[in-house]
């Protein structure tokens, strides 16, 4: 589950990036940026090509802490510390330039290794948004990304865009279609928020960094193949993605029959400030997912009747089963360096937690400081808080002992799994930054009966 940010949108001064990942649809991120470069190699401007890379480490640990039991996928109760490593190699391409009609060819390749705490098991809201969680995955490359993005401008009349490894326009139409097909990540265009979105120098919780409640269409290593259609005008944007469901519960492998299968999204994006003077957006998210997805109450009734064991939500899962949920996000500045962001997210909780994590609802408000009042302007003090909670058949599922992808202890004395965390992140030099960061965890997976976790983190990221 690797979200790729590049920091040259999530530093953004442009208010209308054209849709790219870390700024989406003209969100102006506008923290401080100092003249110094934050990428080790300068990408110019004016050419037809892209050619970047990033790669981020994070060395996370706990403590012992008070565990009365362990099931198969809990967060280990004896003290630990785990390092994850990913690398990415950003290259695009311009066949042609048109102001109107833009068109850019996008082929990312990525590799994961290293390990999460407890393999990134026994945590809704997992602590390193870079881990992937089958480790049997190895850290061979593989394509992240191998996409078609096509611009289709309504006007002449042109906005500024910031150039990222993603879109490389550096002007745009100020109302345009913007078209997307290929392989591809869905939280680098839906979901956006310049605070918390980015693993690399900001948060680095699940469900700090995306909304825990959206069930997003993705394989193990948080990819898909999908169609975007997203509009652009001065003040607001809209965007529609039809993506590959996998095949089953966090699998590697996609169902490719649409007609069996899919997840669709969207989301509408208003950028309107409630601080006059300042910028800020608010996005509103739906998805439905169709795919062939265990019901909770189902797998209750099969234990209760004796046909199974314990609880086995994918035994007899219907096809063409659907779930549904909504997603608020929003982002103000307050001042010159302060801003603050929250997330609230809802889905109908019968079905079976399939791709993203094993959230139901959550909430979280956060925000961060810049560096500028000690002369550091790309440094960033960040905190935030996260609750997250699952439906009663779910915590049922759990409590008889049944497994999710990601949690079950044998037993359940359910609670809300409550977050805290709190990070800075020190520009070191040109493209290197370092961070150190902090998380509190009560009731991990959701369990009064475990916890609370204090969970240290440092991290090392170069922008090439």
């Amino acid at each position: 589950m690797v979200r790729i940010l590049p920091v040259a949108a999530q530093e953004s001064q442009n208010p209308s990036s054209g849709g790219s990942a870390g700024s989406s649809s003209g969100e102006q991120a506008t923290a401080p940026s100092s003249s110094e470069d934050v990428t080790v190699f300068p990408h110019p401007a004016n050419t037809r090509y892209y050619v970047g890379g990033q790669s981020n480490i994070i060395f996370q640990a706990h403590p012992p802490f008070h565990s009365l039991y362990e099931g198969t996928n809990s967060f280990h109760g004896a003290g630990e510390y785990k390092t994850s490593l990913v690398g990415t190699f950003y290259t695009a391409f311009q066949p042609h330039r048109n102001l109107r009609y833009n068109t850019d060819l996008i082929v990312d390749a990525e590799s994961a290794g290293g390990r999460g705490l407890s393999q990134a098991l026994g945590l809704a809201g997992f602590t390193n948004l870079d881990v992937v969680r089958n480790p049997n995955l190895g850290s061979a490359p593989y394509l992240a990304r191998g996409e078609i993005h096509q611009t289709i401008g309504l006007t002449n009349e042109m906005v500024d865009s910031e150039r990222t490894p993603l879109s490389l326009a550096t002007k745009v139409p100020v109302r345009r279609f913007d078209f997307r097909i290929g392989k591809m990540s869905l939280p680098d265009l839906f979901d956006i928020n310049p605070i918390g979105s980015d693993s690399h120098l900001q948060f680095t919780n699940w469900t700090v960094d995306n909304n825990g409640a959206w069930d997003y269409a993705a394989d193990t290593r948080g990819y898909t193949v999908a169609a975007v259609l997203e509009y652009d005008d001065r003040n607001w944007s809209a965007r529609y993605g039809l993506a590959a469901m996998p095949t089953v519960a966090n699998g590697i492998d996609l169902d490719w029959a649409i007609s069996r299968a899919r997840g669709q999204n969207m989301e509408f994006e208003l950028r309107k400030s409630f601080v006059p003077g300042r910028q800020g957006a608010t996005r509103i998210l739906s998805f439905v997912n169709k795919a062939h997805m265990g019901i909770y109450k189902d797998a209750i009734n099969n234990y209760l009747e004796g046909k199974t064991p314990t609880p086995e939500i994918a035994n007899n899962a219907p096809i063409g089963t659907v779930k549904y949920g909504f997603g608020w996000n929003n982002w103000q500045e307050l001042t010159e360096n302060l801003r603050v962001f929250s997330r609230v997210g809802w889905n109908e909780g019968a079905h079976e937690s399939f791709a993203y994590t094993e959230v139901d609802q959550t909430v979280l408000f956060g925000g961060d400081y810049a560096g500028t009042r000690w002369h550091q302007p790309d440094d960033k003090f960040g905190v935030a808080f996260v609750s997250n909670a699952i439906k009663k058949y779910h915590q049922t599922y759990l409590a008889y002992g049944g497994l999710g992808f990601l949690l079950g202890d044998g037993r359940l004395n359910y609670g809300r799994e409550n977050i805290v965390e709190g990070y800075y992140t020190h520009h070191i030099h040109t493209g290197l930054f370092a961070s150190l960061g902090l998380t509190h965890i009560n009731d991990p997976g959701y369990n009064r009966d475990r916890g609370p976790v204090w969970v240290p983190s440092m991290r090392m990221h170069v922008d090439f």
